[in-house]
């Protein structure tokens, strides 16, 4: 390479050797950006690359967020409105009131006899046993109209008179000594239950006695 087509200054590594040959290669001085650009790219990559990582990672996280409440209210509002509601229409409905037990005992008719259990009776009652039917209701006639009804059975002693003393609630047929049989007659014809035929110790008149609180049954 000739002077002329040497295009840089002269300086220090022009001067000759005695052979003749330069000293040695100029090179150009090296600007300051020069030397940092390489390093401002190296740091530009990187941090498009960090901000792309996280950038996808959010992403993904952002598809498992767990519904809202709101949502959450929706989905069971959704589900719930298919659910039966008529036990709520029940509950809401008048309830159907039934009869609350008590204590009492409830009054069983009296068992009425059959015309051969009535026949039989009489065939074993005394028809002459001195019998008095006696007026407890106070009710004018009741024992007369009472002794007409054994007197058509075929009792053939039967006298009346008015209870003195505390009624029983009841009708009721009471007698004396062995005159069991003839008074389950008495009673039998008067409609009076066997239940309320009672032995007692001693009676003021006859030895059967009809306590009527009402005419005969």
């Amino acid at each position: 390479m000739t002077k002329s087509q040497y295009s840089f200054p002269p300086d220090e590594f022009d001067a000759r050797r005695p052979e003749g040959s330069p000293v040695g290669v100029h090179r150009e001085p090296r600007s300051r950006w020069s030397a940092v650009w390489p390093f401002l790219l190296v740091a530009v990559i990187f941090s498009g690359v960090a901000i792309g990582i996280v950038s996808y990672l959010s992403d993904d996280r952002g598809g498992d967020t767990p519904p809202t409440a709101s949502s959450t209210q929706e989905a069971a509002g959704g589900e719930g409105s298919g659910e039966d509601t008529s036990g709520e229409g029940a509950e809401g409905g008048e309830a159907s009131e039934e009869p609350e037990p008590t204590d009492e005992p409830s009054e069983e008719p009296a068992e009425e006899l059959t015309e051969d259990e009535v026949a039989a009776l009489l065939a074993q009652a005394d028809l002459t046993a001195p019998i008095v039917v006696e007026n407890a209701a106070g009710t004018p006639g009741l024992a007369g109209e009472t002794a007409q009804v054994l007197a058509d059975a075929g009792f053939s002693n039967v006298a009346t008179a008015n209870f003195e003393g505390d009624a029983p609630a009841e009708s009721t047929v009471r007698y004396v000594g062995d005159r069991a049989e003839t008074s389950a007659a008495v009673a039998a014809m008067l409609g009076i239950p066997q239940s309320n035929v009672e032995q007692v110790d001693s009676l003021p008149n006859g030895e059967v006695a009809a306590i009527m609180q009402g005419p005969a049954g």
